[in-house]
This record gives C-alpha cells, sequence and structure tokens, in this order.
C-alpha cells in the first residue's frame, strides 16, 4: 500500500472509532465504549479529579455518566481534524451535547475534545482523552453559552 492509501485507511479506523464513541455515549453502551481505549489510557475530563488514569478507573466515570442523563443524549460534531503518524494519531473537535439531567435542568453545551489514539495490534485506540469549556479568568466560572 503506498503512503497516501495507508493514511487514508488510518484516517477512516480513526474517524469509525469517533463514531463508536458518539453512538456508545448515545446508547449508554458501556461495553462498546470501554473497547475503544488502551489499557494504559489517560482522560483529562471535564468532571473533577484532575486526571483519570486506566480504563477500570475510567469505567466508573461512564458508569456514573450514563446513570447521570436522562435519555436521549444527542451529539453534535464539528471541525474534526485528524492527524496521524504510523502508530500514533490526535483528533480534535468541537462536540455540541443535549440532554437533560436528572432535576429536569436541560442541558445544551459545546465542549472541547481531543483524543490521542496509540495503533495497538492494528486497532487505534485512545490512549489520552482530552474534554474541556472555556473558562472566565476573571470568575474562574465555566463559559457554557458559547457556539461556534
Amino acid at each position: 500500500m503506498t503512503i497516501e492509501k495507508n493514511k487514508a485507511s488510518d484516517e477512516a479506523q480513526i474517524r469509525g472509532q469517533i463514531d463508536n464513541f458518539v453512538k456508545a455515549f448515545r446508547t449508554r453502551d458501556l461495553n462498546l465504549m470501554m473497547s475503544l481505549y488502551a489499557p494504559e489510557f489517560v482522560a483529562f475530563d471535564i468532571v473533577p479529579p484532575l486526571q483519570q488514569v486506566g480504563t477500570d478507573t475510567y469505567r466508573n466515570v461512564w458508569e456514573q455518566v450514563f446513570a447521570f442523563f436522562q435519555h436521549p443524549i444527542d451529539f453534535e460534531t464539528r471541525d474534526l481534524s485528524i492527524v496521524t503518524g504510523a502508530d500514533v494519531a490526535f483528533s480534535h473537535q468541537l462536540l455540541r451535547m443535549q440532554t437533560t439531567m436528572p432535576n429536569g435542568q436541560k442541558v445544551d453545551r459545546w465542549e472541547r475534545l481531543t483524543f490521542g489514539f496509540r495503533k495497538i495490534d492494528g486497532v487505534w485506540l485512545i490512549a489520552h482523552e482530552h474534554v474541556s469549556v472555556p473558562a472566565d479568568l476573571f470568575s474562574g466560572r465555566a463559559v457554557l453559552d458559547l457556539q461556534p
């Protein structure tokens, strides 16, 4: 295969993993979600603590997230960018989440999502995930009403 075909194939596989991430979140499929992560996974998530290390720890985070949000959970993604190397890659995108919290409060916000991937035994797995929202430096509060 040529370098261009390899790159196109890798990007398609990574897009598929990102699609599976969105599908797992929408459907609350814990097993699908966890199948996307590399064993040495590290997350810098939007929720405390500062970092989560390992898939066992992060499984607990997803269990809590899936229990917290009510159906439906809807996503819109924009501005996906993927850069690949031989066995590492990263992607970044904007992600809009719309859902309802248990108290009935509607959630409609944009977040920033970056994945670091490693190709392990021919499969692109998420080795690092970073989710964030902008913060107002003066108030120290998250700014949740921004739109692209």
